[in-house]
């Protein structure tokens, strides 16, 4: 079996590993093998946003692009947040329409997440990364059908162990995002917190991706 890393911003390639890398439009690698792109509202340039689209558009024709991301929302930051839905509404639109799941940055707007999501009837799979909150968050999201990828903030937050442990075994995945721990011991943390093996927790989550992603992992 692999270790199936959701979401990674550094390519290593570690054997028997398998690594989403998140890419940017104007700073694209073709030398990663699968990835997802998307446009980050932290880094939301007006003066470059219509190049970026154009990129999106294309790569996401690709088949080794396996998804939409990251994208999304953040009230913690100063770019305006009426841009960031704008930007984030038209991305979510292209995925919808290429039917390419989507991975979601989300920071203080889970509310307003939810309902552009609604009303813009987004079917494709959403995927919260990089989850840091509690039960209650956890739920509402999974109350509307979203996967959450949980990281780096195992480490950090204890108890959050306790809040991936009532998350449905369908509907999880695992990540290193920034983090200089490897996917190895995100896999190690979990398996133990959730008392199963490493094998079949790396079942699970192929599992997962493969239904989420439309994606065989060659073993």
């Amino acid at each position: 079996m692999q270790f199936i890393n959701l979401h990674t911003h550094h390519y290593s390639n570690p054997p028997a590993t398998f690594e989403l890398v998140n890419q940017y439009p104007l700073e694209f690698h073709s030398s990663i093998p699968y990835y997802s792109m998307g446009i980050h509202p932290w880094f939301i340039k007006e003066a470059t946003l219509e190049q970026e689209f154009e990129i999106l558009t294309q790569k996401i024709q690709d088949k080794n692009c396996l998804a939409i991301g990251e994208c999304g929302l953040d009230k913690r930051i100063d770019v305006p947040f009426d841009l960031q839905q704008t930007v984030f509404e038209k991305q979510l639109v292209i995925a919808e329409k290429e039917r390419k799941p989507v991975i979601i940055h989300c920071v203080a707007a889970f509310d307003e997440l939810i309902e552009i999501t609604k009303r813009l009837q987004i079917t494709v799979p959403i995927i919260i990364h990089g989850f840091s909150k509690n039960s209650q968050v956890a739920h509402q999201l999974l109350k509307q059908g979203f996967y959450i990828s949980f990281g780096k903030y195992l480490f950090q937050i204890p108890k959050l162990a306790s809040v991936l442990n009532e998350v449905p075994e369908d509907r999880y995945f695992l990540e290193t995002d920034t983090a200089h721990q490897s996917i190895e011991a995100v896999y190690q943390l979990v398996a133990e917190s959730k008392g199963i093996s490493i094998q079949r927790l790396q079942e699970i989550v192929q599992h997962n991706f493969e239904s989420v992603f439309k994606t065989k992992i060659n073993e």
